[in-house]
């Protein structure tokens, strides 16, 4: 009896277990306590970003800082130790531009992606698609279509530097971009979509074998640059100097990218940015914690929901920047003029006074 007792209690305990487990797997019951206060806006701020992966320009641009915790299993106590991501965002009428910045301990092993940190930007392009799990379409590799998932697509740009000379720029080039699709051979700057994780695809690429093969009609839309505060270059860097830092000195990365507002996409693989709307974001970090080698499915991300971003018009822009600097320059010009005028005139009354000082001379007797 007392033997049945301690496996009907063991019973229960490992059933306990696997409840607690699923409770954070994919397949079980997703916990999510999403900062709901969380929102981005991108100003209209035209003409005051370079982008070169420094964070120089972004000093005054409000932005927001997000604790970093596992995408898979959001847990606080499993948080990323390193501080938090600040994400910034403004528009100048054309394009949008992002900046990422992340502390922490530099890590960059030339040619190894996993060795080196990684950022991805992901939007809600279907109506259907979620968070979580990509756009959580439930099709498998096999049989996930444009038409099986169609309203569950994200757009994904994702940036691993393991190829990328700090302050240098990659992503959209006349190559890849010329063989139609969303690939960087450069960078590692790449432009996709998903359905779900198991179904996603370079822009322009898709699924073989079940109808949405490569159609080679995409194209990376994104550029973008990074830079982390101990690198000590501000004339450009080759690869040569590689690794460019010390090797676990503590500091900052900065990522920076620019895409436009609109793309060329008719294939439901790009969010349009519309001025005056809200669109559905997240930001997700990847890091060789403690040296090792990161894997696919072990990013952080700011949330585990969607993050609004709000791509502000110019008519509700609370900062007044370029339209001041319009006002300063006329200010200027009307300046030089009236000191130009003011100078023509003491000249034109010197000069008729010394006019009529001068002694006439007749020239009868000439």
């Amino acid at each position: 009896m007392a033997k049945n007792i301690k496996y009907l209690v063991l019973v229960v305990a490992i059933s306990f277990m696997i409840e607690s487990i699923q409770s954070h797997n994919e397949a079980g019951g997703f916990h999510c306590d999403s900062g709901a206060t969380a929102q981005i806006q991108a100003d209209y701020m035209p003409g005051i970003i370079t982008l070169d992966g420094k964070s120089q320009d972004w000093n005054k641009i409000p932005g927001y800082s997000f604790p970093l915790r596992p995408a898979l299993d959001p847990d606080e106590d499993k948080e990323y130790t390193g501080g938090k991501m600040t994400v910034k965002a403004l528009h100048d009428g054309r394009n949008v531009f992002f900046l990422l910045e992340v502390p922490g301990e530099y890590r960059y092993v030339q040619g190894k992606q996993t060795s080196c940190p990684s950022v991805s930007l992901m939007f809600q392009v279907g109506g259907n698609a979620i968070y979580h799990n990509m756009g959580a379409c439930k099709e498998t590799v096999d049989s996930c279509t444009s038409k099986s998932c169609g309203g569950h697509e994200v757009d994904i740009m994702h940036f691993s530097i393991g190829t990328a000379i700090p302050g240098r720029l990659y992503g959209a080039n006349i190559i890849d971009n010329t063989n139609g699709t969303g690939e960087d051979r450069f960078g590692h700057l790449v432009d996709l979509y998903a359905w779900n994780p198991h179904c996603r695809y370079l822009d322009g690429m898709g699924p073989q074998g079940n109808g949405n093969g490569a159609n080679f009609s995409g194209q990376n839309d994104w550029q973008g640059a990074w830079w982390h505060d101990l690198i000590d270059n501000s004339l450009g860097l080759l690869a040569n100097a590689s690794p460019y830092a010390s090797t676990g000195s503590k500091g900052t990365y900065t990522f920076e990218f620019s895409r436009p507002l609109r793309t060329s996409d008719r294939l439901q693989q790009d969010v349009q940015f519309v001025i005056g709307q809200a669109h559905n974001f997240s930001a997700a970090f990847w890091y060789p914690v403690n040296g090792n080698p990161w894997t696919k499915s072990s990013h952080y991300s700011v949330s585990c929901d969607w993050v609004p971003l709000e791509i502000i018009s110019a008519e509700k822009e609370s900062h007044v920047v370029p339209s001041t600097r319009a006002v300063d320059a006329l200010n200027v010009i009307s300046l030089v003029l009236s000191l130009l005028a003011f100078g023509v005139s003491i000249f034109v009354g010197w000069w008729v006074r010394k006019g009529k000082s001068m002694t006439f001379t007749p020239i009868d007797h000439l």
